[in-house]
């Protein structure tokens, strides 16, 4: 097995490394989500005031993808996926603390470490793939498949990790579970500083801090419908639900994360498998028509969520039938735009493109927390769901105005 991982092709390798690199980093992070909403929760916080533990987490993310792909064109993509790895070890680190060092104040700081070094990994991991496929048209399904393989194998393993999060909180506690997560994750940083390539992603022309704001219309139309997309997701699934789930249907900490992980893991295997489901194609028209109409049918399936849960409608049928549907739609969504970006984006300075798209995407999720815990707690979840539906049918405007290339 390692002869033949030796004499694999040194792009395949790369990819290897990076994903799992990835892999490692989204497991720590699905669990350490769960494990602070379910800490705190279990302490007696509120749906704001966790969602106030997770600020500084988007707002760093938003920061980070902006400054991030400015770096990773300067330094190199391996230097900031590595930097990013240790910063979560810092993070997590933080939370081991004695039990009355963990104000909000304090915790929001170690959330700010934690949303720098996701998105750094992130932007790191997509902007690299871009290195390791053809140029041009021959290269782009190939582009798409692997795309939707590291986005759609990370979600899946988001979700393992918030399973993960509540296991580890109910057998080793708090601060033994942030102790397992800080080896398994230094193991995969110490493998990535060994093995990655130094130069990958370096720009060849070194862009200016001015030029971090993407003068493409397709990218910026692209990034727009991305902050509608993802502020539309988690204006309801990240702090509303679990917290509506434990309130509504008595499920405790098991219930509670083991759902959630089920469904992230399940949308994540929608979205590897997203190439199938659309099509691939060497040409980016077709993928437009359908980022398009897939939006469009999310925005029906979010209204009619909405709609019965407003009225009551079975609802422990509709929530779970509804999220799995929702799930499903989403993901092809998120995929089919997780490919665009690194298509459209420029093969020189790569990460400035993809970072600045991922820039929304934080944005997006930031305004969706917030929005999640003030909403929730004033009108209840159908007020988030509508809230959601408002904002994939704004996506879809910005997608039917996309063009059919980069500008």
């Amino acid at each position: 097995m390692f002869e033949q991982l030796a004499n694999l092709p040194t792009a395949i390798k790369q990819y290897l490394i990076i994903t799992g690199n990835y892999w490692a980093f989204t497991l720590t992070d699905g669990a350490l989500r769960m494990l602070v909403v379910l800490h705190f929760h279990q302490l007696g916080y509120g749906a704001l005031a966790i969602a106030m533990l997770f600020l500084f987490y988007e707002i760093f993310g938003v920061i980070t993808n902006l400054v991030g792909g400015w770096l990773g064109a300067h330094l190199g993509l391996n230097k900031t996926m590595n930097f990013g790895l240790a910063l979560q070890i810092m993070a997590l680190a933080m939370l081991c603390a004695p039990s009355e060092w963990l104000t909000v104040a304090y915790v929001m700081a170690a959330q700010a470490l934690s949303g720098i070094a996701k998105d750094l990994n992130k932007m790191s991991a997509k902007s690299a793939i871009k290195h390791l496929v053809p140029e041009g048209e021959s290269g782009q399904g190939q582009l798409y498949k692997w795309v939707a393989i590291l986005t759609g194998s990370k979600n899946a393993l988001k979700g393992v990790g918030f399973f993960l999060g509540g296991l580890l909180l109910t057998v080793l506690g708090f601060v033994g579970a942030l102790k397992a997560l800080i080896l398994l994750l230094t193991i995969a940083w110490i493998i990535s500083v060994v093995f990655l390539k130094g130069d990958m992603g370096k720009a060849k022309n070194k862009p200016k801090f001015k030029e971090l704001f993407s003068k493409s219309r397709a990218i910026n139309l692209l990034s727009a419908a991305r902050l509608c997309l993802f502020a539309a997701r988690d204006v309801w699934f990240v702090v509303a639900l679990p917290i509506y789930l434990a309130q509504q249907f008595n499920w405790n900490f098991w219930w509670v994360s083991g759902f959630m992980a089920l469904w992230v893991i399940g949308y994540g295997g929608v979205q590897s498998q997203a190439p199938r489901i659309t099509g691939t194609s060497n040409s980016n028209v077709d993928t437009v028509k359908h980022t398009y109409l897939w939006v469009l049918l999310l925005s029906g399936v979010t209204a009619l969520l909405a709609l019965f849960m407003q009225h009551d409608v079975a609802v422990h049928a509709t929530l779970i039938i509804g999220l799995l549907i929702f799930g499903g739609v989403f993901a092809v969504n998120s995929s089919v735009h997780s490919y665009l970006i690194v298509s459209f984006a420029k093969s020189d300075g790569v990460s400035l493109d993809v970072g600045f798209y991922y820039m929304a995407n934080a944005m997006g999720r930031l305004v969706g927390t917030l929005l999640s815990g003030w909403l929730y707690m004033e009108y209840g979840l159908s007020a988030c769901l509508w809230v959601a539906a408002a904002l994939v049918a704004a996506s879809s405007m910005m997608a039917l105005a996309l063009p059919k290339q980069a500008a």
